[in-house]
């Protein structure tokens, strides 16, 4: 899988046009968008995010954050409030309170606090293999 395959995945779940806070990027405040949201950077702050939230790698969140859906890979330190379904990477450390209507967490992810589900749904668990798609390529 190339590297414009993995982008294009993730532009289709993100939607048109998402916000972006870039690697590097710092964010003292509270954020708000009607659309979708891709962190790349650090933020202090709470949120609100209409569509999906995504919280990569090297990103880091640290306050309340309600979201339509969410994938985190990143840190979160606070809580989130996803009104569908939450995606936790192998490599996502949440400090805090996760409340989703569906949840799946990756083997590997670590998550020091409360995990509430919304829905008569179980926690999914999966083994996260697109890293090794990638180094496949």
């Amino acid at each position: 899988m190339t590297d414009t395959t993995l982008r294009r995945r993730l532009l289709d779940r993100l939607g048109a046009a998402p916000s972006l806070l870039a690697a590097g990027t710092r964010v003292v405040g509270d954020i708000e968008t009607a659309g979708a949201l891709l962190v790349s950077g650090e933020v202090h702050g709470d949120g609100r995010v209409g569509g999906q939230l995504s919280i990569g790698a090297g990103a880091h969140w640290h306050g309340e954050v309600h979201a339509q859906g969410a994938v985190i890979a990143g840190r979160l330190t606070g809580s989130i409030l996803v009104a569908d379904k939450i995606e936790i990477g192998a490599c996502a450390v949440i400090t805090g309170r996760v409340t989703a209507r569906k949840v799946a967490v990756a083997r590997g992810a670590r998550i020091e606090g409360e995990v509430a589900v919304t829905s008569a749904e179980p926690i999914l668990e999966f083994e996260e293999k697109r890293h090794d798609e990638a180094e496949r390529e």
